[in-house]
Formats: C-alpha cells, structure tokens, sequence
C-alpha cells in the first residue's frame, strides 16, 4: 500500500473529511473516495464527520445571512437615497400641510379644563425626541404661521443621568430659540412611556415647542379640520 494511503486510511478512521487530508497530503478526494468507498468507521470517527459537515453548514448560513443583510442594507439606502430626492424643495403650500399634519398627529389638542371647567386659551404645543422633525415644525411655524419669536418657547424632558446642560445647549443650537426661553426641565418619562422603552433610546430627551397663541391654535386646527372634507 502507497505510503500515503496508508497516512490518508489513518487520517479517515480518525473522522477527518476527505477536505481535510487533501489539505494534508495533497491526495485529489477523487482518488479518496476511490480508496475508502465503503470502509466502515467507528461511532466516533462518524460523529467527528457529523460535526464537521454540521459546522460547514452554520458557517456557511451565517455567510448566506451576513451576504443578504449587506445586500437588504444596501437596498434600502437606494430605495431611500432615491425617495428622497423625489421631495425636492418644499412649497409653501406643501409646508403648510406637512407642519399642520405633524400638529394633527403629535400636537396637543385636547381642551384645557380647570376647576372643572373649559378654558377658551389653547397654545399651539407639540413635544417630540426626533430633531428633524421638530426642524421642520418650527419652519412651519416661522415661515408658515408666521409665529412671533419670542412667543417660541421651549421645555425639556430628560433622563437623570443625562447633562442637562449639554442637551440644553444642543436644542437651543437646533431650535434657534436663546436659552432664556426654555421654561422647563424635566427629568423621568411620562407614565404612559414608563417601562414600555429603555431610557437610552432617546438620547436627546423630548423637547416640547409651545407657542402661547389661541388664534394660531384654532387656525392650525382649522387646517386639520380641512384636512378631514378631503
């Protein structure tokens, strides 16, 4: 028997694959097979091969996935990068809509009651964590609806380990509104957020926008009121 057959039967009845000793001896796994068709190996040699092509299996499915999520990734940032130029720049009219809709779904406008009864003064109040899209309520106020300055004010809610300073100092940067008109801070998650999200997942906390102007309330709500005869 050639020498290396006699290395190669060693190497298979140790449950090496025929991969593995062609690696070793440089022997073609045609000539293998022709070598070892039908030899029996022990349970152990059989559960070492087992592993193996197991093994080769998962490596191989962790390839597959890691391959389709690169592609999904870079699908989806087509798709986006695409969609998004097809906003352009915004009208005023498309302005108007797109502000007065974000106000119809974050904005607060529930009726003020106190000592049981109705007020008429409403502000125009919208709170939300996403800068962007707080960006674009405020140029709907300041371009739009026209809202004095220094009627814009601003609070923050944020978490206890968060700097306070820092955050303020980050949405007065954004908001271009001075610092002296941020009215409050607040630290916690409202109860309804409690226990439903971890704290980390709002890294900037929630500013709420506040604009104390009835007029302006009942106007947006008019917009949204139109809104529902389309």
């Amino acid at each position: 028997m050639r020498n290396d057959k006699n290395i190669a039967l060693k190497y298979r009845l140790q449950g090496k694959s025929y991969n593995e000793i062609t690696k070793l001896l440089g022997v073609p796994k045609s000539t293998l097979w022709g070598w070892f068709y039908g030899l029996q190996l022990s349970e152990q040699a059989k559960n070492r091969l087992s592993a193996r092509v197991f093994e080769g299996s998962l490596k191989g499915l962790i390839k597959k996935n890691k391959q389709q999520t690169l592609l999904a990734v870079a699908k989806a940032k087509k798709t986006r990068d695409k969609a998004s130029k097809e906003i352009g720049k915004l009208s005023k009219k498309e302005l108007l809509i797109l502000g007065a809709g974000l106000y119809w779904g974050e904005g607060y406008k529930r009726p003020i009651i106190k000592n049981g009864k109705t007020k008429t003064y409403h502000p125009v109040s919208l709170s939300n964590s996403d800068p962007a899209l707080i960006s674009v309520f405020l140029r709907f106020l300041r371009e739009i609806c026209k809202a004095e300055e220094n009627k814009i004010r601003a609070g923050l809610r944020i978490f206890q380990h968060q700097n306070a300073e820092e955050l303020l100092q980050f949405w007065s940067k954004l908001t271009k509104i001075p610092k002296e008109r941020f009215e409050k801070f607040y630290y916690g998650v409202s109860k309804s957020s409690m226990g439903k999200r971890p704290f980390n997942i709002l890294p900037f906390g929630t500013i709420q926008i506040r604009v104390n102007d009835t007029s302006l309330y009942h106007k947006i709500m008019g917009w949204i009121d139109g809104f529902t005869k389309i």
